[in-house]
């Protein structure tokens, strides 16, 4: 059992998992803001564009609610909610763009980074200076390689 223990908490400790742990945490919250971003802003526009249809009421109903004589509910309407299904597709579409965006920006700034760092080590790299002496035995080896042909 101390093994499994052990090897668990190696695992739950590493930087990866912590990682994914924050990044879960920050998409729920970033799915909560592009969710009432489309439903308070978004769907509020569209339906006004479409006539003014308001999406959170919107459904078809399959079978009416039935009532008692005394206005009690004996069972309630069965409906196929379709203003709440297209709400969730206009979520899943901007959070979808919104992610895209983001890592399109994010490995936009890793390119730039990296070639900095580069062009920073090319810069940082000695220039090699080739002396006269070395420029005459270039050229002897060049001349002994064509006579060997």
């Amino acid at each position: 059992m101390n093994k499994y223990w052990q090897e668990f908490r190696q695992f739950a400790v590493k930087g990866n998992v912590i990682d994914l742990a924050v990044a879960v945490i920050i998409g729920g919250a970033f799915g909560k803001i592009i969710s009432s971003l489309v439903m308070d802003i978004i769907m509020p526009i569209v339906g006004v564009i479409l006539g003014g249809i308001n999406f959170k009421t919107w459904r078809w109903v399959l079978k009416e609610a039935s009532f008692a004589e005394d206005g009690g509910l004996i069972q309630a309407a069965v409906a196929i909610n379709i203003g709440n299904f297209i709400q969730n597709i206009f979520d899943f579409l901007v959070i979808a763009l919104s992610v895209f965006l983001m890592i399109k920006i994010i490995m936009r700034s890793k390119e730039k980074f990296f070639r900095k760092e580069k062009s920073e080590e090319k810069e940082s790299e000695p220039v090699k200076v080739i002396t006269e002496e070395q420029k005459l035995l270039v050229e002897i080896r060049d001349i002994l390689k064509d006579n060997s042909k």
